[in-house]
Formats: C-alpha cells, sequence, structure tokens
C-alpha cells in the first residue's frame, strides 16, 4: 500500500452544475481538448468535458482517496470509457503538461501557489478557468462570467 498523501487543502464543496458547464463553455473545449482538472473532488468536471464537451481525454487530480473513489463510481454510471482518468496524486507535483485546457477550484493561496507552474509546464494558447478564485494581481483574467452567483475567470498561458 502506498504512503498516504498529505491531508487535503481544502474542503470539498462540489462544483454547482450551472458553475461546470460556464467553466468549459468559457475555455471553449471541444475534441481536440484534453482536460486537467485540479483537485477534482467527485470527478463531475473531467466528465462533463468528455461527456457534454466532447473532450479527446480528461484526468481529474485529487489527493484524497474518498473523492477518487467516488469519482471512479461515477465515472462508471457516466458511461464514457477509458476518456476519463482520475489519479489519486498531489496536484502540486503531478505532471500536467499534455493538458490543453485546466480547470481549477481550489483557493487563492493555492492558485497564486500553481501560476509559476502553470505558466511554465503548459503549452503557450492553453486554456486555465477557475470557479470563483482568481490568480493573484500579478496574472489579471481574461474573462470573467458569471454562472449561478458564481464568478468564473479564464486566462490563457502566454507565448515565452
Amino acid at each position: 500500500q502506498a504512503p498516504a498523501l498529505r491531508s487535503p487543502d481544502v474542503i470539498f464543496v462540489p462544483t454547482p452544475p450551472e458553475a461546470v458547464e460556464a467553466m468549459l463553455k468559457l475555455a471553449k473545449v471541444g475534441p481536440n481538448d484534453v482536460v486537467y482538472d485540479l483537485g477534482s473532488g467527485d470527478g463531475r468536471i473531467p466528465i462533463a468535458a468528455v461527456q457534454t464537451f466532447k473532450a479527446r481525454s480528461a484526468t481529474g487530480i485529487d489527493i484524497d482517496p474518498q473523492r477518487i473513489k467516488e469519482a471512479n463510481e461515477n465515472l462508471k454510471k457516466a458511461g464514457v470509457g477509458d476518456r476519463v482518468r482520475f489519479l489519486n496524486q498531489d496536484l502540486f507535483t503531478t505532471p500536467i503538461g499534455e493538458a490543453s485546457v485546466v480547470t481549477l477550484y481550489l483557493l487563492p493561496w493555492i492558485n497564486e501557489k500553481l501560476t509559476p507552474r502553470l505558466k511554465a509546464e503548459l503549452k503557450p494558447g492553453t486554456r486555465v478557468v477557475s470557479n470563483s478564485f482568481a490568480m493573484g494581481s500579478d496574472w489579471p483574467a481574461e474573462k470573467t462570467v458569471e454562472a449561478d452567483g458564481t464568478t468564473v475567470y479564464l486566462w490563457t498561458i502566454p507565448k515565452r
């Protein structure tokens, strides 16, 4: 048995369906996209990315084994085959470079801690969307939308 990962940085709060849809729509997810959801909880965003928005594939990363178990149960029910996977890993260390879209519902301090890594590891043009929280004053969002009282933010990884 693998050693337990450190405890989660955030309390699991499911993303409301309206926000899931707004996030994936704002990122313009489509058939060529590889979506990574950092802190994927019960898996609703990766599953919706493939099921509703026809993404090529989606990966959810969560540090909490209980959330991964729930996500895999939801995945079985969703019937999207092997195009979605869930990794019980630490979102600060899991490689994310193949993503064309990254979704987040974390906390401001985590977003800010992730920013240098997102900019270094993701290809220019990759879209990053966050539910509720921005990336700090150094990296203002390009666009925001409101979804059922929630703000969703969008950034694009700049050219190097």
